[in-house]
């Protein structure tokens, strides 16, 4: 009997894999993390702008038009995959407003000009006190705001294009109308 032990192991594992599979298929993303902050007002902030001498960014600027807040960092990996989707966000009526987390500003000015700036404005949270203040999990995460300065949607992890155009920019050009 011992020696049919790790046959059973296997099999176990196996059918573990083959059920997160069929629950992805059926749309149960790992990376759909509830959040409790859907359907409220975005925390207040007042963030210093990356670039020394641009003009800050504050919660009291989410009125009046939708926003999807980036939030991004030099050393994240996963970044580095969304990152070159961003720009397809741009002309959908949104302003697309990057938050530099816990990060060194020359390191995520260099990233930026490394990548890329798609960005309408980009701040820093070197503390990570407005990225807990909204929940974060972890970067990248995305926040789209309606023109009310309510929350809507969350997208935890990087942005595919397949998310951008059945999720992000549906929801965006719903809410710009």
């Amino acid at each position: 009997m011992k020696r049919f032990i790790p046959l059973f192991v296997f099999l176990a594992l196996a059918g573990f894999f083959y059920w997160r599979i069929v629950l992805i298929d059926k749309g149960d993303m790992p990376n759909d993390i509830p959040s409790v902050m859907i359907d409220k007002p975005a925390p207040a902030f007042n963030l210093p702008n990356l670039y020394e001498g641009k003009p800050a960014f504050a919660s009291s600027g989410l009125k009046g038009h939708v926003t999807l807040l980036n939030f991004f960092a030099s050393w994240c990996v996963d970044c580095r995959i969304e990152h070159p989707f961003l720009s397809q966000l741009k002309g959908h009526g949104a302003v697309l407003a990057g938050v530099d987390y816990e990060d060194k500003n020359a390191d995520g000015q260099a990233w930026l000009e490394k990548h890329g700036n798609p960005y309408d404005t980009v701040v820093t949270d070197k503390d990570g006190r407005t990225a807990i203040n909204f929940g974060l999990y972890g970067v990248p995460e995305t926040y789209i705001i309606d023109k009310q300065g309510i929350i809507r949607y969350k997208q935890t992890g990087p942005m595919t294009p397949d998310v951008i155009a059945k999720t992000i920019l549906p929801l965006v050009e719903r809410l710009a109308k």
